[in-house]
C-alpha cells in the first residue's frame, strides 16, 4: 500500500516521529525522475537520498508550506545546503510539493 505525504498528514506523521525513522518509499524531484527511496522523517521534516549522492531535505514551516535543500554528497561540518526555497503542496498531485520561485518540485510515496 502506499501513502501519500499531504500537507495534514505530513504535518501529522512529523509531529510523531521523534527519532529519525526510515520507509521504503517512491520519490522524485526535478532533474532525477523517479526512484526508489528511504524516506527519513525526525520530528520537523523529511530527507531522502538522491541517485547521484546528494540528499534532499524538507522542512515544514507551517501547514501547506516548507523549505527545500539540497545538500551536497560531499558535504562537511558547517558546509551549507543549497536553498531551493519555499514549498507549497500540489492539490492536484497528493505527496507532490512545487516551489514557489521556480519549476522545482518533488514527490514522496511511502510503502506500508
Amino acid at each position: 500500500m502506499k501513502i501519500l505525504f499531504t500537507g495534514a498528514m505530513l504535518i501529522a506523521s512529523l509531529a510523531l516521529a521523534a527519532p529519525a525513522m526510515a520507509v521504503s518509499g517512491q520519490c522524485s524531484l526535478t532533474g532525477f525522475g523517479e526512484f526508489d527511496c528511504d524516506v527519513e522523517t525526525d520530528g520537523g521534516g523529511l530527507t531522502f537520498a538522491l541517485p547521484d549522492g546528494q540528499t534532499f531535505a524538507f522542512v515544514l514551516v507551517e501547514e501547506n508550506q516548507g523549505l527545500g535543500y539540497l545538500i551536497a554528497a560531499d558535504a562537511r561540518p558547517g558546509q551549507l545546503p543549497d536553498d531551493l526555497g519555499t514549498f507549497a503542496p500540489l492539490a492536484e498531485e497528493p505527496g507532490c510539493w512545487q516551489a514557489e520561485q521556480d519549476e522545482t518540485r518533488f514527490c514522496a510515496l511511502v510503502f506500508e
